[in-house]
């Protein structure tokens, strides 16, 4: 590890060097070995060159190491087997990760990053809220980058939904920025969050950080929603490095004539970003082995247990009898995935489909986004 930690600690390494010099030599510790000739070739800086020559990184890299376990973090490297494997795919990704917090358990779970202004308007921190307490509530994790406004709704919004959340930060694991956050900070960590950066101990937030910053957080994810955005906001920093990772890119739509609704609507309209209003929206883009998962019912509103004559005494008159059998399977709270009505129904999906629409025709039932349904209230 002492040979990777003094690595991204070398000045004139940045994530592009470094990568260079892992595809040239294959691991750290190769480097280190390397003649200066070879070095050389790959045009670094010449004080880089020197400072690999004379690893003079390593004495305080130990110390490193040391202090950031004082600070109850780890250190993760590229070429380790719990180095987050999302991550690991992109470009150009930190040879290093500090992290802090249940970090293994929030990277167990579908990660969908939520981003936006930090200007924000009551609608925008109201939405970022709202879709991360929905996502968090069936398990998913919500990255963002612990910034004022949208970014601070989101992380608030997995916390209220008693979901994980992790916040990427521009700083080293042991600053917290902005200072009014650090009740936020101690908010996630408790809720079983975790922070992440791909920064020393004591770095401080200069701005050249938050696009480093930008790709760990779409890099992290299946997926990033962006919620308000101005025209030369981080946040479309952030998407189009998600369209260049492969991640699905969503926008929360605003109202026309507000500076910080050019980005989203931008996306949604330039970019083939996916409009959203619900959750439900990105979960029907997530691959179909997490969308099973996260389509029905959250765990933790488990179903009450109706008896059939409370079941029947529910139900309209003069309705078919495979329009009972569906109802019945339908509530108004949890949205039910037409695979899920096959499998409980056992009709055919012609049978099924002609139910569905009989009762959505009677205004008896709803359709949602990703193929579900709800009973109309």
């Amino acid at each position: 590890m002492r040979d990777w930690v003094a690595l991204n600690m070398t000045p004139g390494i940045g994530p592009r060097a470094a990568a260079k010099l892992l595809e040239r030599f294959g691991s750290a510790a190769a480097v280190y070995g390397a003649p200066r000739a070879e070095l050389e070739k790959l045009r670094l800086l010449p004080e880089a060159v020197d400072s690999i020559i004379a690893r003079d990184m390593h004495d305080k890299a130990e110390a490193e190491i040391e202090n950031v376990r004082k600070v109850n973090g780890e250190i993760l490297i590229l070429d380790d087997g719990v180095y987050p494997s999302l991550l690991r795919e992109i470009y150009d990704p930190p040879i290093t990760l500090y992290v802090k917090g249940a970090w293994a358990e929030c990277l167990d779970q579908p990660c969908v990053a939520v981003v936006g202004s930090r200007k924000c308007s009551t609608y925008g921190q109201n939405a970022a809220l709202m879709l991360s307490r929905d996502l968090a509530r069936r398990g998913v994790t919500i990255v963002s980058g612990f910034a004022r406004g949208i970014d601070a709704a989101a992380h608030r919004g997995a916390i209220e939904g008693g979901g994980r959340t992790i916040a990427v930060l521009g700083t080293g694991i042991d600053e917290i920025y902005p200072r009014d956050h650090k009740k936020l900070a101690e908010e996630i960590l408790a809720g079983g969050g975790a922070m992440v950066t791909q920064f020393p101990l004591a770095t401080p937030p200069v701005s050249e950080n938050f696009p480093y910053r930008n790709r760990i957080i779409s890099g992290l994810s299946l997926g990033v929603i962006v919620v308000e955005a101005a025209e030369s906001s981080g946040s479309l920093i952030t998407a189009r490095l998600a369209i260049e990772q492969n991640r699905e890119v969503f926008a929360v739509p605003g109202n026309i004539t507000s500076r910080n609704s050019f980005g989203a609507n931008y996306l949604i309209k330039g970019a083939g970003a996916k409009l959203v209003q619900q959750w439900q929206d990105i979960a029907a883009e997530l691959p179909p082995q997490i969308a099973a998962k996260l389509l029905p019912p959250p765990l933790s509103q488990k179903k009450k247990e109706k008896s059939v004559a409370e079941q029947l005494a529910m139900v309209p008159p003069g309705l078919s009898g495979f329009e009972q059998s569906v109802f019945k399977l339908l509530s108004a709270d949890n949205p039910a995935h037409i695979d899920a009505l096959v499998n409980q129904s056992r009709l055919t999906i012609p049978d099924l489909t002609a139910a569905l629409l009989a009762l959505e025709m009677r205004d008896l039932v709803r359709a949602l986004p990703g193929k579900c349904f709800v009973l109309k209230m």
